[in-house]
């Protein structure tokens, strides 16, 4: 199983988060992206810690709910893991090498890249460019993850009728989400922030030029907001949840728990900003995009937009493509920030 090599497929985009499975399917139209469909289907509480998936059947029922939504032809995707559970490393290779020659070498030498037995893990390299020291020699991406990082995956989409045939780093599907949007942020910003708010984490990428240069991650998310709308009003996780989602919470919910959730927020991107600054010759960026479903909170926005500055942007990686007449576009706009990674994922069809 690849986390890179995929040529002439049509693989839908899953995304598989704590609260959700989330499909994208995407096409290509007269020489554009198209977003034929997508569906987001809620998970149980502890069918996915820590980005872990802890039963594969219940997340695979999800996954499988979904699949019959979209109206998925046929059953090949791909789909992610974690940042955190990938070891990534550039390494320098003699550029005459064939891709063969090149997986041997990285077989051979795996111990000095790799502190667990080749046999745990699954690794893949893609060369992404020439060799800053040695015109002969190309600079190798390696990517590699313990096995049953991508096994309680793979086995979730066999649940759900599907067909692991790429598994991804998260990161890198946002990234190439990023990347069919940024043509649509004003100003053309040199330097962006984009600020992906999950569940439990928070991660912040530095976009130079439009090159990812930088990410650091927090545990801070959604469920904190949801824990306070439970303690506050004595609700389950679930009411709490759909509460949250259908705005129905009594009037003092945006005093007491919204607006000091999305100060703490605010916060949070501000300390991760200064991390940046204090490590970089830049002091300030010239736009951000808050992207992940807790995004797409009201207000939100235009709070951090007054805190910190610059201008915000909430993430659609759709606003370059055409859309199906069936999707709800109004529901689409909602859903969209949250929906990066899965996209990115489908956009692997056109590797």
């Amino acid at each position: 199983m690849r986390l890179f090599s995929s040529k002439g497929r049509h693989l839908v985009g899953v995304d598989i988060c704590a609260t959700s499975v989330k499909i994208v399917n995407i096409q290509r139209q007269q020489g554009i992206f198209h977003l034929k469909s997508y569906a987001i289907e809620r998970l149980l509480p502890g069918a996915v810690v820590d980005k872990l998936i802890v039963d594969a059947e219940l997340v695979g029922e999800a996954i499988s709910r979904a699949v019959r939504r979209c109206q998925v032809m046929g059953s090949d995707a791909a789909t992610a893991v974690a940042g955190s559970a990938v070891i990534t490393k550039l390494i320098d290779m003699e550029k005459a090498l064939t891709d063969i020659e090149r997986e041997a070498q990285i077989r051979l030498d795996a111990d000095q890249y790799i502190p667990y037995p080749l046999e745990e893990v699954n690794l893949d390299f893609e060369v992404v460019g020439p060799s800053i020291v040695d015109e002969n020699m190309v600079q190798v991406l390696l990517a590699a993850s313990r096995s049953e990082n991508v096994d309680q995956r793979a086995d979730a989409l066999a649940f759900g009728g599907l067909i692991a045939k790429i598994v991804d780093i998260e990161s890198h599907a946002i990234e190439r989400a990023f990347e069919v949007m940024v043509d649509s942020l004003p100003g053309s910003p040199q330097l962006t922030a984009l600020v992906d708010i999950g569940h439990n984490q928070t991660t912040l990428y530095i976009v130079k030029d439009g090159e990812f240069v930088y990410s650091r991650e927090q545990l801070f998310g959604g469920s904190l907001l949801t824990e306070a709308i439970q303690n506050r009003y004595g609700l389950s996780f679930e009411e709490a949840t759909i509460s949250k989602r259908e705005r129905s919470l009594p009037d003092d919910y945006y005093y007491e728990i919204l607006t000091p959730f999305m100060e703490n927020a605010i916060q949070q991107i501000t300390r991760s900003l200064q991390f940046y600054f204090s490590s970089s010759p830049f002091s300030s960026i010239d736009h951000l995009v808050l992207a992940g479903g807790t995004s797409a909170i009201p207000g939100l926005p235009g709070m951090v937009q007054q805190k910190l500055g610059v201008p915000v942007t909430i993430a659609n990686p759709f606003v370059n493509m055409s859309v199906d007449a069936y999707v709800d576009n109004e529901q689409l706009m909602t859903d969209a920030p949250g929906l990066m990674a899965a996209c990115g994922l489908a956009l692997r069809s056109f590797d």
